[in-house]
């Protein structure tokens, strides 16, 4: 055998090695074990998309549920979507937003979350370890856990003949019949040919989009557009990886989508009201489908949304009710106004809802509703769906009811940033610590605070994205939370309206302020240890 290639065999053999110690680690539920892995792996300088599609492999049989809501002893219990998944979509893009030597932090918390993210039906009854378990009060080492359950096992493609669009849609009947398996493997059949591909992604996506349930407050079992989250990081790390490569990717993401409860009564009245209010139509009890020039002509307007507009949409959101909020919508829209650029505004407005927010513990529907605007912009500038201006109509509705939410929990209290005295002597790297201590201490206030000084003082806004990234990258044992600074700060990026620095207030303020697990910053100390990076001991 030649020499090169003999090398090249046993180091081969030596990365599936680590590999197999990291699925071994990860199935034992042994975070500590699984991150030393991965602090090999990036010793030996494997590529970050390796990883993750390592991880996502490992992860991908046991993070499926039978049903994303069980009934305890007469009780209805939520049963969480993939943090997995979400986690390491995140991943992919903080690290572009870290300095090159930190790049790598990221998917450390990524690593060290799988172990606890495993079967999390049966955590959610104690009878299995990991993340949710201990959150219940069961601190114990478990030496030989038991092996998670696969719910619902991979399958074969299904193919279909006849046109792309009458495929889709009967992709979509069996989605919301609740037929998994069917589904499941007729999404794998759609994708077999690379020319629909992007077609057939955009509508899963959108199938995630329009599952938002019809009611929040003293829920505490939802769907608060998880699904659209999962189907978006099939499509981001599904890229990454190139879709050759991404078959445990699919298997992970697209298969949840068709798994219960399914909720499509708000995205009901989006239709509906675009039928009577753009349109012009009286609704009777016959079938719709489809969509009118009508609709499609608003999808071309291009004005933008001026501040008096922005001011009027955002009271009604966030101080008035479901009717209000969308009558402004529509005025917006019969104006011309460009319905991106509305999503602009409801943006912000939900940030200012995060803002609003004291509690830790009353964030969760806040900054899911602030991710679901966030998956919705994306999902606008990624595809070019004919039925996105509903979703509009829909993110509106949920934005008004998360605003309800927040009234009800005695949780929207005044936002006024107090930039600290003698911020103006400061250079922008001092301030840039302060965010950043601030940050980390789990000072919320003075988060905010020392963001707006950075903001007043004109300094260079990317060194600021930089420094929040890293701070959220910080927090750990569930980086599902770290992905929403990542939502705001990527949103900052996009968003053309005025003051869209309030992105860069809620991106600080929800990472110093919400629910924390344990140690927050174990991960990111063991991987600076790892690393040789003091900055992170």
């Amino acid at each position: 055998m030649d020499t090169h290639v003999a090398s090249e065999s046993k180091r081969s053999s030596v990365v599936r090695g680590l590999y197999d110690r990291l699925e071994d680690r990860c199935l034992m539920r042994d975070q500590k074990g699984a991150s030393d892995v991965f602090y090999e792996l990036v010793h030996a300088n494997r590529p970050l998309t390796e990883i993750v599609a390592e991880g996502v492999r490992i992860h991908a049989p046991y993070t499926h549920v039978p049903y994303h809501e069980r009934i305890d002893d007469g009780y209805p219990n939520f049963v969480n979507n993939d943090h997995c998944l979400l986690s390491a979509r995140a991943t992919l893009n903080l690290n572009r937003m870290l300095p090159p030597h930190l790049a790598m932090l990221p998917m450390a918390q990524t690593i060290w979350y799988i172990p606890t993210g495993l079967d999390i039906w049966n955590q959610k009854i104690d009878k299995a370890p990991g993340h949710y378990t201990r959150h219940r009060g069961n601190q114990g080492e478990v030496e030989a856990p038991p092996a998670p359950t696969v719910f619902w096992p991979d399958q074969e493609p299904l193919a279909q003949s006849g046109p792309l669009k009458e495929r889709l849609n009967n992709w979509m009947t069996l989605v919301h019949r609740g037929q998994v398996i069917e589904a499941y493997r007729l999404f794998l059949g759609l994708m077999q040919n690379p020319a629909e591909r992007r077609d057939v992604l955009a509508e899963m996506v959108f199938a995630g989009l329009i599952d938002v349930q019809d009611r929040l407050l003293h829920n505490r079992s939802y769907t608060t557009g998880h699904k659209a989250y999962r189907a978006r990081s099939t499509v981001e790390i599904g890229n990454a990886l190139g879709w050759d490569h991404a078959h445990q990717v699919v298997y992970a993401g697209a298969l949840d989508i068709a798994v219960g409860p399914r909720w499509y009564s708000t995205y009901e009245v989006a239709c509906n009201y675009i039928k009577m209010m753009i349109e012009g139509e009286t609704l009777r009890a016959v079938p719709y489908g489809g969509v009118s020039d009508a609709e499609r002509a608003m999808l071309r307007n291009s004005a933008p949304v001026n501040q008096q507009e922005a001011v009027e949409l955002s009271n009604a959101v966030l101080r008035q009710g479901e009717i209000e909020s969308l009558e402004v919508v529509t005025k917006l829209l019969k104006a011309g106004k460009d319905p991106r650029r509305i999503l602009d505004v409801l943006q912000i407005a939900v940030a200012q809802l995060v803002l609003q927010t004291r509690d830790p513990n009353a964030f969760n529907m806040p900054h899911h509703c602030y991710e679901y605007h966030n998956t919705l912009a994306w999902f606008w500038d990624t595809f070019d769906h004919p039925r996105r201006l509903r979703l509009l109509y829909v993110a509106a509705m949920f934005a008004n009811r998360v605003a309800y939410n927040q009234q009800g929990l005695g949780e929207v209290h005044p936002v006024s940033p107090q930039v600290p005295s003698g911020a103006g002597s400061l250079s922008a790297e001092q301030i840039l610590d302060r965010v950043d201590h601030a940050i980390v201490a789990l000072h919320g206030d003075e988060a905010i605070g020392w963001t707006q000084a950075y903001c007043d003082s004109g300094a260079d806004r990317d060194r600021l994205v930089q420094r929040i990234a890293l701070a959220a990258c910080k927090m750990g044992n569930d980086p599902h939370n770290q992905e929403i600074a990542q939502c705001m700060l990527m949103d900052f990026d996009t968003n053309r309206q005025p003051d869209r620095d309030r992105l860069l207030l809620a991106a600080a303020y929800h990472t110093a302020m919400h629910r924390k697990y344990g140690d927050p910053q174990e991960p990111s100390r063991r991987f600076g240890h790892a690393m040789g990076l003091a900055e992170l001991h």
